[in-house]
């Protein structure tokens, strides 16, 4: 099962609710597209500040290893390793670029796939009613029991117990 974090839009103007089709659920893990189309797969997504940091970071990185005399095997080691570790940040990479637009995150949800991981998140949103978050169905939980004081058993070992003489 695959877990999604729900991203609802801003607010168009004149609009009371946000249109549940616009809605995004980011699924965590591995990328295996950013990881093969690194470029490309930003590029889809539309995120243009990860684009602009990714591309002046591989120039710049390119253009150090070729002063540095590092042979075409050891650049392409060094691309693939960035490549990697896109495909791992794939998620929280599209999560920034959300919030940096102005969408928050209402949630957390698991499913077998996006579909039902949709579903899910729509039936207990419409399930909580509205104005409250999903998974709020009623009251409040109960409030926990004070916690029993804390006791301190006493000292064994060479160490004199506390304040007394030596």
């Amino acid at each position: 099962m695959s877990i999604y974090t729900v991203h609802e839009p801003p607010l168009r103007n004149g609009v009371a609710a946000p249109d549940p089709e616009r809605f995004v659920f980011v699924r965590d893990g591995f990328y295996f597209w950013a990881f093969l189309l690194t470029p490309l797969w930003i590029i889809w997504h539309r995120l243009w500040l990860v684009l602009l940091i990714y591309l002046i970071v591989v120039t710049g990185l390119v253009e150090a290893m070729r002063h540095a005399g590092v042979d075409t095997a050891g650049r392409s080691l060094v691309m693939l390793l960035i490549s990697f570790l896109i495909g791992l940040e794939a998620s929280t990479l599209r999560r920034f670029t959300l919030t940096r637009r102005g969408w928050r995150n209402v949630g957390v949800v698991g499913g077998t796939n996006t579909e039902a991981a949709e579903r899910r998140f729509f039936d207990d949103l419409a399930a909580a009613g509205p104005g409250r978050p999903p998974g709020s169905t009623g009251n409040p939980p109960p409030p926990l029991p004070p916690a029993p004081a804390f006791h301190t058993p006493p000292i064994v070992g060479l160490f004199p117990e506390p304040g007394a003489s030596r």
